[in-house]
């Protein structure tokens, strides 16, 4: 099993990658988060590989952290979710977030995930609901809320941010450096005119 490799970077997709190790390409799938911390082609770069093997074929699935690859490797347990899926869900949402959205059973923040439907949404919430207290130890930057409360204002933001058009992990971003900074004082209101004024700055 290939768990890791080390190249130049001689074909870059946002869903797919190839690189030249010592003469062999080797072409490797990626979530949207990963390609975002590509450097340049022709570049050598170092990626952490999942090896997903049937009968039929071999598929390489490459990651920037240890992170996105375990979730990886729990999302594809989930009844229903590929491979494919899998790098599609990371590719709409941060693990952080992920992580956060299971831990509050906020299925609607899932459904907001190009792919997940109303029922998959339910099982991922479902299935992964223990294992949330497990990655969230191991999820970097991840601080889940100390309230019910604090997470419906976290996911009643990010998702008032999305439906006014502006991409779900920036949203994530920018909601949770705010509550970060202020949770205590903060309404719906002033976290979304604050976001509103961050991310416009980001345009």
């Amino acid at each position: 099993m290939i768990a890791w490799l080390k190249g130049d970077l001689i074909e870059k997709r946002v869903d797919e990658i190839v690189l030249d190790v010592r003469g062999v390409g080797y072409r490797v799938h990626v979530p949207l988060s990963t390609y975002y911390t590509l450097p340049e082609k022709g570049e050598e770069i170092a990626i952490l590989v999942y090896t997903h093997v049937r009968e039929d074929q071999i598929s390489l699935y490459g990651f920037s952290s240890e992170t996105e690859r375990e979730w990886f490797k729990h999302l594809i347990r989930v009844s229903g979710i590929g491979p494919r899926l899998a790098i599609n869900i990371l590719s709409g949402i941060s693990p952080e977030d992920l992580n956060l959205a299971i831990a509050s059973r906020d299925a609607s923040r899932l459904q907001a995930i190009p792919g997940i439907g109303k029922k998959m949404a339910a099982r991922m919430v479902v299935e992964l609901r223990e294992l949330s207290t497990t990655m969230r130890d191991k999820t970097v930057g991840v601080t889940l809320p100390p309230s019910e409360a604090e997470a419906s204002l976290f996911t009643d933001a990010v998702s008032a941010l999305i439906n006014l058009g502006f991409k779900p992990q920036e949203s994530s971003k920018v909601v949770r450096r705010i509550l970060t900074e202020g949770r205590e004082s903060f309404t719906l209101k002033d976290v979304v005119r604050i976001a509103l004024k961050s991310l416009q700055r980001l345009k």
